[in-house]
């Protein structure tokens, strides 16, 4: 099944009722926050089970035979409703990107919302309500900003420029993240989301991200190409298709920047 434009129109007011819907639950349940491990790296918050459910019903009373690959499943893993019919719609949720912030209080955590067909994102969706920022793309149109266009800067590779990165603590990162530090100034958000939404901005110059899962990048990635990004794996190769009905969970590498920048990025990467 292909969208066609009066589909995206429907999809994209129910993705942003529910993510403004799931972003007030978060702020709201966030000076109660209840937290349990998921990993020796990952929490996880009771609120993201809650907006997770809340962003599910929305889409089911609307969308019933759509597909939903979620964060949050049961036993630590990811979950899962496959699509049925002749469909191939999957909705990829994040109801909490950034739960570490969260969990400690820290305003730096999002909402992200993207819908993928044929392998391919179509819609992405991300709310930041501690801001109550929406950034929105869908179909061929352009990225928004609360409802005004937006676009990737245009500059260089130069020291006072900004660039999204992960923790350099985290496991595996590579030697060339650590260099980049005397290049350009770095920061971590600790939300996926958030850093490619500041890349498609312009508030970023790129952002690189070392293991992010689908959920995390699936509204992000789109909105950042609708903004003008090059958005690919560190080999400059894309990250599309996904095989939606074999995906697990498996991590990405991904690099966004403005079309210049990515290209010198990526030679740096591999020389």
């Amino acid at each position: 099944m292909t969208i066609d434009n009066k589909d995206i129109r429907n999809l994209l007011e129910v993705a942003v009722v529910a993510a403004r819907l799931a972003g007030q639950n978060a702020m709201e349940e966030i000076n109660y926050v209840k937290t349990t491990a998921k990993s020796d790296t990952e929490l996880v918050t009771e609120a993201d089970a809650h907006c997770q459910k809340i962003i599910i019903d929305n889409i089911m009373q609307n969308f019933p035979s759509h597909g939903i690959i979620a964060e949050e499943g049961k036993d630590n893993k990811l979950s899962k409703q496959l699509p049925r019919g002749d469909n191939d719609i999957w909705w990829v949720i994040d109801p909490i990107d950034g739960t570490n912030n969260y969990s400690q209080r820290i305003l730096s955590f999002a909402v992200s919302i993207g819908i993928i067909n044929n392998g391919k994102p179509v819609l992405g969706v991300i709310y930041d309500p501690a801001t109550d920022s929406m950034f929105t793309a869908a179909g061929d149109g352009p990225a928004l900003f609360n409802d005004a266009r937006i676009q990737v800067n245009d500059k260089d590779i130069e020291y006072y420029q900004t660039i999204g990165i992960e923790s350099l603590y985290s496991e595996g990162v590579p030697g060339w993240i650590t260099r980049l530090q005397g290049m350009l100034r770095c920061r971590s958000l600790g939300t996926t989301a958030l850093h490619l939404a500041y890349v498609a901005k312009g508030s970023f110059v790129a952002g690189v991200m070392n293991n992010p899962k689908l959920w995390d990048i699936a509204a992000g990635a789109f909105i950042a190409e609708a903004a003008g990004a090059a958005v690919t794996d560190w080999q400059g190769k894309s990250l599309w298709p996904v095989d939606m009905n074999a995906y697990n969970g498996e991590p990405f590498k991904v690099l966004a920047a403005n079309k210049k920048v990515h290209k010198k990025l990526i030679e740096i990467i591999n020389s």
